[in-house]
Formats: structure tokens, C-alpha cells, sequence
């Protein structure tokens, strides 16, 4: 007999709380598992001690922790929520936009540099103001508006004498002149089930940086172009950020453990409620696979 879901979590914040408490009143059975305090035994040994649960629901916060965990259950043949796939493309903002632009997705215009000297041809190609980004991140942290010249030189410079691995590509998008806010749809497999405006007087509009949730009525328009981007990625529980501007609609970033303490009472929509039955119906869908394998052999 399995333990049912593995969820996997370091940290407890209010969104698996929530989350928790929602597969409490399902009566759905599930284990909470610190990733940081467990080891995987990846060898073939007739002894190997695998996980025996139906399904995991990955919320960690570390990106590379949630890739190797999924990774690590995807082989082992328990399905995740994010799929590896999902969490490996959304967490690299280089292979989102690629994913993004393949599926003919408006995006803001975008540079890859691999130097400090090819990033400032970049930006200036770009033209100022520019936005420079971590490949790999979130919350908003180490982003980087660039107005001239002098500041990205400055800036190019810091980066390649601090030397880590998180500065050594350069990620470039022009800057997207919008209103005080943006808007995060909220999708469950590929349906969008709400929306909200992150309003902020700052150019980031994270609502862990301190920006206002409003509900975003779901327009025609809205609903389509972010089923149309969970899409592109095989659908999950995503969040699709998106900006206003000039052109339209442009997605700018997928996320792929998104959190939503503030977005449940403007939507009136209750998302632990939508993502748990998301989950419960990755694990009917492994266990009806299981159940036919076996009657196969």
C-alpha cells in the first residue's frame, strides 16, 4: 500500500498551509517531506529503498532542488507536480522565452550574452532602458533596470568580478513601459482560473516586494494568450505573468511553484481547493496507468 502524495517542502509558508489544510478536508492522505533532510539512493541494488507514493507535489523553493527531485522521482516512475519537464524550462528564463517564442507567444525583445563586453553590445542594441536578469530566479531579487551607458557598465563590471555561476550569463530585455502594474493569471492544467493585477510604484511588482493583488477580470484576449503559454509547457499549476504594453500583451515569465496568499480573496477563487484536485487527478491518472500495466503482464 503507498503513502499517497509525497509533499515535498523546506520551508512552511502560508501557501502550504493552505495547501495542506486543503488535502486535509479532501481526507486525501499525503506525507510532508523536508528535501534537505533525505538522501535518494540512485543505484539499481536489489536492497534500493524507493519512495512508494502515487504522486509528488514538489513546492520547493530551491529551483535546482526541485529539478533534482523531480528528475530523480520521474525515474524512479512517480509522477510530480510540476513535472521535471515543466520545472526545468519554467525555472531557466532562457528556456522559457525559447518555449515561449517557438509557440508564436508575444514576449518583450530579449538578448543572451555570455560576456560582459557582448552584454553591452546587447543592451546598446536593445537601446536604454534595459532590464537584466538572473537566468534562473525569482521574487524579483538581483533584477537590475539599466538607464545609460555608465550604469550598465558599471553593472557588467560588478557581475564579472563577483564571479558566481548566477552572473555569468547575461539575460537582457528591453524595458516594457506599462502601467503601475502587471498581471499574474493563474492556470490549472492548461485552464486559466483567475487573474490578478500586482500593482506596485515600483518597476517590480512582486507581491513578495511589497505590490497590492487586485482581481484582473479574464478577458477573451488575456484567457486565450495564457492557455496558449501553459501550453507550451504541457500545462500544471503555473502562474503567467504577463505585462501591458504598446504592443499588447506580452508574457514575460512562467512560474512554476507560484505563490497566492494574496490573490484567493480578491479573485473570490479558492485556488488550494483547484490545485488539489489538479493533483488528486495526476495521481488517479498514475494509478489507472499502474492498474493497466499490471493486468498487461
Amino acid at each position: 500500500m503507498t503513502r499517497g502524495i509525497a509533499f515535498i517542502c523546506s520551508r512552511i509558508r502560508v501557501e502550504e498551509k493552505l495547501l495542506m489544510a486543503a488535502l486535509k478536508d479532501r481526507g486525501v492522505p499525503y506525507e510532508r517531506i523536508d528535501e534537505r533532510h533525505v538522501t535518494f539512493a540512485l543505484g539499481a541494488t536489489a536492497g534500493e529503498k524507493r519512495w512508494d507514493h502515487e504522486v509528488a507535489w514538489i513546492r520547493s523553493i530551491s529551483h535546482s532542488q526541485a529539478l533534482r527531485v523531480s528528475e530523480i522521482l520521474t525515474h524512479w516512475g512517480i509522477p510530480s507536480v510540476n513535472s521535471h519537464d515543466v520545472i526545468r524550462r519554467t525555472g531557466d528564463k532562457i528556456s522559457t522565452t525559447l518555449a515561449l517564442s517557438a509557440a508564436g507567444l508575444p514576449v518583450p525583445e530579449t538578448r543572451v550574452a555570455l560576456t560582459p563586453d557582448q552584454a553591452l553590445v546587447a543592451i546598446e542594441e536593445l537601446g536604454y532602458p534595459v532590464v537584466l536578469k538572473p537566468p534562473v530566479g525569482s521574487w524579483g531579487r538581483l533584477l537590475a533596470k539599466i538607464n545609460d551607458r555608465s550604469a550598465a557598465e558599471a553593472l557588467l563590471e560588478h557581475k564579472a568580478t563577483l564571479g558566481s555561476p548566477a552572473h555569468s550569463v547575461f539575460y537582457i530585455q528591453t524595458y516594457i513601459e506599462k502601467p503601475d502594474r502587471d498581471i499574474r493569471v493563474f492556470v490549472i492544467g492548461e485552464t486559466p482560473v483567475a487573474a490578478i493585477y500586482r500593482h506596485s510604484p515600483h518597476w517590480v511588482t512582486n507581491t513578495a516586494r511589497g505590490g497590492r493583488a487586485e482581481n484582473c477580470p479574464l478577458t477573451d484576449d488575456l484567457y486565450r494568450l495564457s492557455r496558449r503559454a501553459a501550453a507550451a509547457f504541457g500545462g500544471g499549476l503555473l502562474a503567467v505573468d504577463v505585462l501591458e504594453s504598446h504592443r499588447g500583451l506580452l508574457v514575460n515569465e512562467i512560474n512554476h511553484t507560484m505563490e497566492f496568499r494574496h490573490s484567493i480573496r480578491p479573485t473570490g477563487v479558492d485556488l488550494p481547493a483547484k490545485m488539489v484536485e489538479y493533483v488528486l487527478q495526476t495521481r488517479r491518472g498514475a494509478v489507472e496507468e499502474q492498474d493497466a500495466s499490471i493486468r498487461a503482464i
